[in-house]
């Protein structure tokens, strides 16, 4: 897939979320954690559509990933190298009714214990959007249909009752579909999912009974307690003015979240009052960042490039503790 070509399916809606938009204020103050010894380990090429979207890691270090311009699945070694695992097939009209984008992309991805991807794509057809399956050395199967008018774009699995969270940036919709597959289930389409005219829920993870979700219109972290029955509870908004924010993923302190922000170029720590800091820009080669991944001490960024066109990467850095947060730090 061709520079050219990229530049223009990406339309213009899509830039102007990644360019025109304001930073969010975010706070200049110390935090209680820091990222240190940022360093691109891989580069991609956005020439031919590898525009990281999402991330899984995998429990030797390495990690897979959605490339979302060239509709495939890709493990990334410990040395920064990729290997494509898989292409999922492109749509007969082109893409061209995919909402908000235009164009077929990948978009999330998680991983089972025993190695089992499950991949989202969003094609504005009704033969291919949905959750895909690829089993190692298997190839890409679909086992749940999505509205050709859904954006599925995060997606989380809970391995203990065989259920996936999928964010539907479209429809403002939170989905469920068994891992063994099946029919979906609108688990909550609460009016703070929804978008204001680009993209709604976007990430998506499960954290301490709760499933958390991001609306990247609303620049909100969004927390909505899962019932005893397996219900939605109401939605709890736990920050705002996160302009632009992608996914995100906890830091393993709590409730404190390192979020994307894809326009502002940055990723922010957000505590769990609301207030936050910023830890990385595009001074650390941040390229509209797409994606967080925390293991240990060790975080993963994804920039996918989609508005700098410029190089796509991967960033590793070092979390560590500084001093405790004192008095004089802003809430959002």
């Amino acid at each position: 897939m061709r520079r050219k070509f990229l530049k223009s399916v990406l339309p213009a809606a899509l830039l102007a979320a990644a360019v025109a938009l304001p930073a969010a204020p975010v706070s200049a103050q110390s935090s209680s954690l820091s990222l240190t010894h940022a360093r691109i380990a891989a580069h991609f090429d956005f020439a031919a559509g590898q525009m990281p979207e999402n991330i899984a890691l995998t429990p030797n270090g390495a990690a897979d990933v959605t490339f979302a311009g060239s509709r495939q699945v890709a493990h990334l070694t410990r040395d920064g190298h990729t290997r494509v695992l898989a292409t999922l097939p492109a749509p007969a009209d082109g893409g061209v009714h995919t909402p908000a984008l235009g164009f077929p992309l990948t978009t999330g991805i998680v991983r089972a214990h025993d190695g089992t991807r499950y991949v989202l794509y969003a094609t504005g057809t009704s033969d291919l959007t949905g959750v895909w399956r690829l089993t190692p050395g298997g190839s890409p199967q679909r086992i749940a249909a999505l509205p050709a008018d859904s954006l599925p774009n995060g997606m989380a699995l809970d391995e203990r009752t065989g259920t996936l969270y999928i964010a539907d940036s479209a429809l403002g919709t939170i989905w469920t579909v068994p891992s063994t597959g099946g029919a979906p289930t609108a688990w909550s389409s609460a009016p703070q999912l929804a978008s204001t005219g680009f993209i709604g829920a976007n990430g998506i993870k499960l954290h301490n009974g709760a499933v958390w979700a991001s609306n990247l219109d609303r620049g909100t972290l969004l927390r909505i307690p899962i019932g005893p029955h397996g219900d939605a509870a109401p939605v709890e908004t736990r920050a705002t003015g996160l302009t632009g924010v992608d996914d995100f993923a906890f830091t393993g302190h709590g409730n404190q979240v390192l979020a994307a922000l894809n326009g502002p170029n940055a990723v922010v720590l957000v505590n769990p009052d609301g207030t936050r800091s910023t830890m990385l820009t595009a001074a650390d080669g941040l390229q509209n960042p797409s994606s967080v991944a925390v293991r240990g001490n060790t975080v993963y960024v994804l920039s996918a490039a989609y508005a700098t066109a410029t190089d796509p990467n991967l960033i590793l850095a070092s979390l560590g503790r500084t001093r405790p947060l004192t008095a004089g730090h802003t809430r959002p």
